[in-house]
């Protein structure tokens, strides 16, 4: 399994308003699916970030493209792979 970091800066503020229900509700079931690891807002209202599980960049941008922040053009999308690390290796 791979991890993807899914920044989605603001594009549109009052789409965002908008459709922001619809958004979390996306994540809480994409959570719920196990698709989700953590999600959060920036505090400076730029946007936010989902870090999604997925088996490719592939798969898992075709899932962010559900998101109703990017069908509604309500948020850009920048999708990068994530190298998580739980631990400190020191070489």
């Amino acid at each position: 399994m791979k991890y993807f970091a899914a920044l989605s800066p603001m594009k549109d503020e009052e789409k965002s308003k908008a459709y922001r229900e619809q958004h979390l509700d996306f994540i809480k079931e994409k959570r719920e699916e196990g698709s989700v690891l953590m999600f959060g807002r920036f505090t400076d209202g730029a946007g936010g970030l989902v870090i999604y599980k997925g088996e490719s960049k592939e798969a898992v941008e075709a899932l962010v493209s559900q998101d109703p922040y990017i069908v509604h053009g309500a948020r850009y999308l920048q999708l990068h792979e994530w190298d998580m690390q739980t631990d400190y290796t020191i070489n």
